[in-house]
């Protein structure tokens, strides 16, 4: 099936900061796809170029087969999207807020009601937007950017700073938004979990540039293995030494705070093993703790950080 989206390497810098370097993708139709990474990585200004707020300075980016230049007006008609800060208007209520915005497309007051109902905000309709809490605003801005049904839903970090309840009612109108519809979800995040909860594709980003994609379990079975095990010693002086000298095990020994992490590939065969490697040189473990592999493991293992750092 063609691409709904197409990026096509795209470079956007501003002064000295190289925010997006060379990316490429291509997103399908009722494909919900999340860009992971942590703050300044570059995922804002990757949506915003595809949303036609910012213009690359290389590359290219479709839209329908469209660039923006000179089809402005059909692809804002099919796009909806939320930005990671939005201000309303205090002093109008959540009814006439919904009302403003469904004038700028033409809309009647039906599809504001069948709005105000998908996002659990008819409780909510005489409220002032001053009035709302967190999660209710994130709703409403939600709400505003399905109005025109659009095709395309871009979302940029839309939990961000919500508490888990909040956060966990966005996500059941995005999933609910899912089984109904063939839109297209683009959205931003920080969070693990929420790529997890939601997207059937998870594109990892960080300096600009894409680490890894791919469905979660694509993601966490590549040839690296999928179980994590993390250690501390009871002796650590000849920790970074011993450690660093054998590259048959993927370990990362963090000296500051005297705990090592790894990943293996078999279980079965690769622990027994490095236990063994670990009595052998005297090392002897105080603790030892075995899981399997997240998102946030992959990114430690591709960068080196966490995904909050």
């Amino acid at each position: 099936m063609d691409a709904v989206i197409e990026v096509k390497d795209v470079h956007k810098s501003f002064k000295t900061v190289q925010a997006v370097r060379g990316i490429d993708l291509a997103i399908r139709k009722g494909q919900f796809t999340a860009i992971l990474g942590p703050n300044g990585a570059g995922k804002t200004t990757l949506v915003e170029m595809i949303e036609g707020i910012q213009k690359p300075d290389k590359g290219d980016i479709f839209i329908m087969g469209k660039k923006w230049k000179g089809n402005e007006n059909e692809l804002h008609h099919i796009i909806g999207l939320s930005l990671q800060e939005t201000y309303y208007i205090d002093k109008l209520t959540v009814w006439e807020t919904l009302k403003l915005f469904a004038s700028f497309y033409g809309l009647k007051s039906e599809r504001c009601a069948e709005v105000m109902e998908l996002v659990g905000l008819e409780e909510k309709r005489k409220a002032y937007v001053v009035n709302l809490s967190g999660g209710q605003r994130q709703r409403l801005a939600l709400g505003i950017s399905l109005l025109n049904n659009p095709q395309i839903l871009l979302l940029d970090e839309p939990t961000t700073g919500l508490d888990p309840l909040a956060r966990r009612e966005i996500w059941a109108i995005l999933l609910d938004l899912k089984k109904k519809s063939q839109t297209l979800l683009i959205l931003t995040t920080h969070y693990m979990e929420e790529a997890e909860q939601l997207c059937d594709n998870i594109i990892i980003i960080d300096h600009g540039k894409i680490l890894k994609e791919g469905t979660l379990k694509q993601l966490l079975e590549d040839n690296k293995g999928e179980n994590v095990i993390s250690f501390s010693l009871e002796d650590n002086s000849s920790a970074t030494v011993v450690l660093q000298s054998d590259k048959r095990f993927n370990i990362r020994w963090d000296e500051v705070q005297g705990q090592g992490t790894g990943v293996l590939s078999s279980v079965e065969n690769e622990l027994p093993e490095f236990l063994n490697f670990l009595h052998l040189n005297n090392l002897r473990l105080k603790n030892l703790e075995f899981k399997r592999k997240t998102l946030d493991d992959l990114f430690t293992t591709l960068t080196g950080r966490h995904l909050h750092e």
